[in-house]
Order: C-alpha cells, then structure tokens, then sequence
C-alpha cells in the first residue's frame, strides 16, 4: 500500500499534471466570466435587433419544451471561450520564443555546377549529367 501511495505521490507532482489542475481551475474561473458576458451583455445587446434575450426562445412539442435559446448561448459561449484561448495560447507562444534566435538550417542539397540541377549535399557525381561534382569546403 506505500508503494501504491508512493507512485500516486509521483504521479500527482509531475509538472504536466500540476500545470494540467491549474489550468482546469483557471478555465473554470474563466467560464463564469464568459458565461457572464455573453448573458448579461451579448445575448441582451442580440436580444435588442430580435425584440428578446435568447435564452427566453423556446417552443414546445406534444407538452415537451425545447430551449434552442439557451443551445444557442452555449455555442456563442464556445466560440467565445474558444476564440480567448486561442488568443491566450498565440500570447503565450509568441513570448516563449520572443528570447530566442531562429535555427539555422544547413543546406541538404547543393546545385551541379555543370547542369544546375539539385543534388544530394554529399554527392560527389551528379546523377543529371554524371559530371565529378567538386566537395565544398566549409567557409
């Protein structure tokens, strides 16, 4: 039972699971205030060109009623939450690599300086025109 206890303990404090709760928690907090906004202020400002606040659009069938308002604020509370977490995670990509220097790639290919045609780096007979292609040299 202590070494089950022991694997959990591992398990729990590795840095992907921390960072994991952490952001259940914080997108939790953040759903209350998107759910805010497009309730309190975007459905009601909707609500002013269709005369009411989607959450009120409901019909019924045979005594069942179907709210699609309240299916129709749940997208736009998607889209909403969605578009914000995609913004939130560009800002933090863009600071991640803000620090860094682009990798350089080297080059796999070279050109025959007989056909111009592009050939393994290195090659030492181009399979275009089967001329010796000279080695380059490092610079």
């Amino acid at each position: 039972m202590k070494k089950f206890f022991s694997e959990f303990k591992k398990f729990v404090m590795r840095g992907n699971v921390l960072d994991l709760a952490v952001g259940v928690i914080i997108g939790a907090a953040f759903q209350a205030i998107v759910t805010s906004l497009t309730n309190d202020i975007i459905s009601p400002i909707l609500g002013i060109f269709g005369g009411m606040n989607f959450d009120q659009l409901v019909f019924e069938i045979n005594g069942a009623t179907i709210a699609y308002g309240k299916f129709i604020t749940a997208v736009i509370n998607f889209l909403i939450m969605a578009f914000v977490i995609f913004l939130f995670v560009k800002l933090i990509n863009k600071l991640m690599s803000f620090g860094k220097k682009p990798v350089e790639e080297k080059p796999t290919t070279k050109k025959c300086p007989y056909c111009c045609s592009e050939i393994d780096i290195n090659a030492t007979k181009c399979p275009h025109c089967t001329s010796d292609v000279p080695a380059e040299t490092e610079e």
